[in-house]
This record gives C-alpha cells, sequence and structure tokens, in this order.
C-alpha cells in the first residue's frame, strides 16, 4: 500500500450535490481496497482563471493509501465525471 493524496475541485453546486460527488470517490477508493486516512475539505475558493465557464470551484484533498490499481482507476472515473473541474494524484512523501 502506498499513500497519495487526491485532489479535486468540484463545479460549483448545491451543498447536497457537492457532497455527492465527494462522497461518490470516498466509496470508490475504499471500495477498490483503499483507506481514507484524512479528508480536508478546503470550500468553494475563486479560481485563478476560468475552468469550463465557473470562476469559482469547491476543493477536496483526499489523503489516501491504496494500491496502485485502485489510483488508476479513481483517475479514470474522475476524468468522465461532468462534475468535475480539475482533478490530480500524486504519491505522498514517506515520512
Amino acid at each position: 500500500m502506498r499513500k497519495y493524496e487526491v485532489i479535486f475541485i468540484v463545479k460549483p453546486m448545491e451543498e447536497e450535490a457537492t457532497n455527492a460527488v465527494v462522497e461518490k470517490f470516498t466509496k470508490l477508493i475504499t471500495a477498490n481496497g483503499g483507506t481514507i486516512e484524512k479528508e480536508d475539505r478546503w470550500g468553494k475558493k475563486r479560481l485563478a482563471y476560468e475552468i469550463k465557464d465557473c470562476t469559482e470551484g469547491y476543493y477536496v484533498l483526499l489523503n489516501v493509501e491504496c494500491e496502485p490499481e485502485c489510483v488508476a482507476e479513481t483517475d479514470r472515473v474522475m476524468k468522465i465525471t461532468d462534475e468535475l473541474l480539475k482533478h490530480m494524484i500524486v504519491k505522498a512523501e514517506e515520512a
């Protein structure tokens, strides 16, 4: 198991819809054998530049421990999810 940081920006929507998108990815990671060590919701922030006609986005950071296959599946699903503006998955540095 490796540690990863998964950060994504959700389109500005109602709170319930945003929570549903975040829950979708937390369930996806746990269903593929990963564990969520920390979920950090940064909230709605103004974007530096317009992305997909949006000037604001809801930022979420997940600290995850999982296998590379789980990361590949999460990345694949994030690419086809319309509610996301941007996402990035990086391997966390070992302390």
